[in-house]
């Protein structure tokens, strides 16, 4: 008899309910406090697995209770939400996405894997892989951005980064991919709220990411916290019981995200906590997360026949595969058993600094005034986030404290001397107190260049952090106009660092700077990064993963839209546009400069009929024709111009990166395979049809800076 079969057969019901059961340690909150004290629960067998618990000494007492003080010694399994880093912190998801870089998507979270084993962590509760087009809707900061096919290269990268190849060495991370599945679409942006869409945008928009996760491998995956078209997904038997296991295969452990199961009762779809037990359970939920709902109500519904043994075992089952996989049998004590060596913790500071600086999104430079010249240069770095440590985190900083993260000031101090920059922050972040402006002001009229630091505050993305409005909160905008008043009378330049963990609707802001850096959440290595961008030591390469609209009227608004039967056309009335604004963003999705100048040319794609089986290679040249090195990215995307269902105007199907010198012409080679122009038909099966696909290419989801070319699809 295998190890957990013989482990079921000594198991108390208590015991077996206790396997399904998550509690929160309480050394970090990611939701209500629920819990209390829980090593008695320990002791007793009735929990199983914790969260929210962190270090080493603290993790290796509680499995020693596990393990010498209870009765079948199982060993815990803990879990933390390592969402972009553990103590040393990248940038946050959205950010490190425009990278657009698999190596490092992986490379990143198998540092982040790395440093929470240290401390005795086994689980991540991510990636994320909600993908989002409504920038209103807070957690858009912790997710892949707006593209489907871009989220699912992001789930393969980071199961494999967090995972490793060995689930059971002491250096991995059981990868949760969350939240399942179309959590990004809340009405109105709200976080929690309702999700109606089509069972063709689910299908097409929000299952892939997830479908690409599971083929990686991921360990685990966690139900969204809302319902889709009135079923929660706690209790969601179609997607849970039907996608994940039967269609898909899925058999590892599925997660409740913290107290939902409860929230059942609040959807009012559950009477009380037994049914809303059964519910999830039936739905192929096997952990609890702090709702104590399978402790409390599991045993009710037991005695009412809603629920089996059978049913409970076949969850323990799987929780206790997932604990041997982990290597937790065999040596509970693997995971922290050594302090990493600190030549280990210098070098994931340094990709942290390098991971940053490729995260960061150029979105104007006039006159080309980036790079900044160090020589004798005098700064003035103004703004409420121009020193703001605790804010370089993010929205959501694992177990790094608020203090030690390099903010601008700190970084630009560290390569130009004190001497060489001066520092005021005008106004808060959040606030309407303008005392502070006029030294701010001041400090301008003794600058070469003024770097003006405005944004979100990082606890205004993230879980909880809707907003309606999308612009500089508090009394910002009056402080930067006023800058940019100041320095226009004395021809001075303005940059602007611009933090948040989501676009945010400022045209105005990007109208009057000279040059705007979408700065993001950076991580650790924040103010690092910046003032390697701003003064040259790094080109800038970053491309925005999402749009940028330049009205919150235009929201949601992405790239992969479908055609209408009226386009828009300014001579016509009665086509789809706006009567206040142009329908097009602010920056389309792809968009990013550098300091380099980059043209495409020579596009070629393969001649003949295409076969669903082929792998088409689709080639085109790029020329640096600026005066500095840089590295370009390529976008291919596809449009299939005749087909039984409209088809979005443009698909994202690849990209690439080159580096190229001054003068310098190089090809890029992107590969496309043939399966990969499916599409879900009207039975929403995937099928391929024959006829025209055009191919674009070129350096964003701008059709008008496009190359097109057509290949044509055959039947066989």
């Amino acid at each position: 008899m295998s190890r957990i079969e013989t482990l079921l057969s000594k198991m108390s019901l208590a015991e077996k309910l206790g396997q399904l059961t998550m509690t929160a340690a309480s050394y970090a909150v990611t939701g209500p406090v629920i819990a209390g004290d829980s090593t008695q629960s320990i002791r007793d067998g009735t929990i199983g697995n914790l969260l929210n618990m962190v270090g080493a000494d603290h993790v290796r007492e509680m499995q020693r209770l596990a393990l010498e003080e209870s009765r079948l010694g199982i060993p815990l399994l803990i879990g933390f939400d390592v969402i972009h880093g553990h103590r040393t912190l990248f940038p946050i998801p959205l950010a490190e996405a425009c990278s657009f870089d698999p190596r490092l998507w992986a490379l990143t979270a198998r540092e982040s894997a790395k440093e929470a084993a240290a401390d005795g962590l086994a689980m991540t509760f991510a990636p994320m892989l909600d993908v989002s087009r409504d920038p209103r809707w807070g957690r858009s900061a912790e997710g892949p951005g707006e593209d489907p096919w871009l989220g699912a290269r992001i789930a393969e990268a980071k199961v494999h980064g967090f995972q490793g190849h060995d689930l059971a060495a002491p250096q991995a991370l059981a990868a949760v991919a969350k939240h399942f599945c179309a959590y990004g679409p809340v009405t109105a942006g709200r976080e929690y709220a309702s999700v109606d869409i089509s069972e063709r945008t689910l299908r097409e928009v929000h299952l892939p990411p997830f479908a690409a996760a599971l083929a990686a491998g991921a360990a685990a995956v966690m139900p969204a916290f809302t319902d889709l078209a009135g079923v929660p997904m706690t209790a969601n038997v179609a997607l849970l019981r039907g996608w994940l296991r039967e269609q898909h295969g899925f058999e590892g452990v599925i997660v409740s995200d913290y107290n939902a199961i409860a929230e059942l009762m609040h959807h009012g779809i559950a009477a009380d906590l037994a049914q809303a037990a059964t519910l999830a359970l039936k739905a192929g939920v096997d952990i609890d997360m702090m709702s104590d709902a399978y402790r409390r109500g599991l045993p009710v519904a037991l005695t009412r026949g809603w629920v089996s043994v059978a049913e409970i075992d076949g969850a323990v089952r799987r929780v206790l595969a997932l604990k041997e996989r982990l290597g937790l049998f065999a040596d509970p004590f693997a995971r922290g058993a050594s302090a990493e060596a600190p030549e280990a913790i210098t070098a994931r500071r340094e990709l942290a600094r390098t991971v940053a600086a490729r995260a960061i999104v150029l979105l104007k430079n006039d006159k080309s005034v980036l790079p900044l010249t160090s020589v004798g240069l005098r700064l003035a770095v103004v703004g409420p986030l121009a020193d703001a440590s605790a804010d370089m985190r993010g929205p959501w900083w694992g177990a790094a404290g608020p203090k030690g993260h390099v903010t601008v000031l700190e970084g630009l101090r560290g390569m130009l001397g004190e001497s060489g920059v001066s520092h005021a922050r005008g106004v808060d972040i959040d606030g309407e107190d303008t005392s502070g402006m006029a030294a701010a002001l001041d400090l301008c009229g003794l600058a070469d260049a003024i770097v003006l630091c405005v944004g979100e505050a990082a606890t205004m993305s993230g879980e909880a952090a809707s907003r309606a409005h999308l612009g500089l909160p508090g009394a910002q905008r009056e402080f930067a106009e006023a800058v940019f008043e100041r320095c226009k009378a004395l021809h001075k330049p303005v940059i602007v660092v611009l933090f948040s963990g989501r676009p945010l609707v400022v045209p105005w802001l990007v109208e009057k700077a000279d040059a705007v850096l979408a700065a993001w959440f950076l991580g650790s290595e924040a103010g690092n990064a910046i003032g390697d961008v701003l003064l040259g030591h790094v080109s800038p390469s970053g491309r925005t993963a999402v749009t940028w609209a330049r009205a919150e009227g235009q929201i949601p608004i992405f790239f992969g839209q479908r055609p209408t039967g009226r386009p828009a056309d300014p001579k016509d009335h009665y086509t789809s546009k706006y009567l206040d604004v142009p329908n097009e963003p602010l920056f389309p999705f792809g968009f990013g400069l550098t300091y380099g100048k980059f043209t495409h040319s020579n596009l070629r794609v393969p001649q003949g009929g295409v076969a669903r089986t082929d792998t088409l290679a689709i080639r085109v040249d790029v020329t640096n024709a600026g005066a500095r090195a840089a590295e370009d990215t390529v976008f291919l995307f596809t449009h299939d111009k005749l087909a039984s269902v409209a088809r979005p105007v443009l698909e994202l199907k690849a990209f690439g990166k080159i580096g190229l010198k001054p003068g310098e012409t190089g090809t890029v080679t992107l590969l496309l395979p043939a399966a990969e122009l499916r599409f879900l038909g009207l039975d929403l099966s995937p099928t391929f049809e024959a006829g025209e696909v055009e191919i674009l290419v070129g350096p964003c989801a701008d059709r008008r800076q496009l190359l097109v070319a057509s290949i044509q699809l055959s039947s066989g």
